[in-house]
């Protein structure tokens, strides 16, 4: 390959800009949530991740849902989102802007908007190119879930 080859190359197979007025939301949807792409396979040719946003109306939740074998990351720019997980929902924790949400391959999770009066808004990136999601409708939640702190060798708990 010649230099200007290569710098064709790069031309229109390097960086991508996806402005923000141009995500696609032909995506998989889940009940009381907005999905928007940003990066994949058919948009910019992305082979391991698939990246986006995701918008909740105030005081909504979200369907039960799990993402397959693919690992997700939410990253709360703006509101406070209240996760709940697990077979019945029997998990729970509370997030807010700047704050990072990790949900693991196969994990039965809902997005609740905790604030009545503001849209939440995040960031969601995923393990492979293509957006997975399974829809599940036979989930009889319980009635208070616990909560949950993440807690490793050099965090603690917060304090109640």
């Amino acid at each position: 390959m010649n230099a200007s080859d290569e710098e064709a190359k790069w031309k229109h197979d390097g960086v991508r800009v996806i402005r923000g007025d141009q995500l696609d939301d032909n995506t998989p949807q889940t009940p009381g949530m907005y999905r928007q792409a940003a990066i994949n396979h058919a948009r910019v040719g992305a082979q391991k991740i698939w990246a986006g946003t995701v918008s909740i109306v105030p005081d909504a939740k979200t369907g039960v849902h799990h993402h397959g074998e693919l690992e997700s990351v939410i990253y709360v720019v703006k509101g406070k989102a209240r996760m709940r997980w697990g077979e019945r929902l029997q998990y729970v924790a509370e997030a807010g802007p700047g704050d990072f949400i990790f949900v693991p391959p196969f994990c039965p999770h809902q997005e609740i908007n905790a604030n009545p009066d503001e849209t939440l808004e995040c960031v969601l990136v995923r393990s492979d190119n293509e957006a997975v999601v399974v829809n599940i409708t036979d989930v009889d939640p319980v009635e208070a879930p616990e909560t949950v702190y993440w807690v490793d060798p050099i965090h603690r708990a917060p304090t109640e």
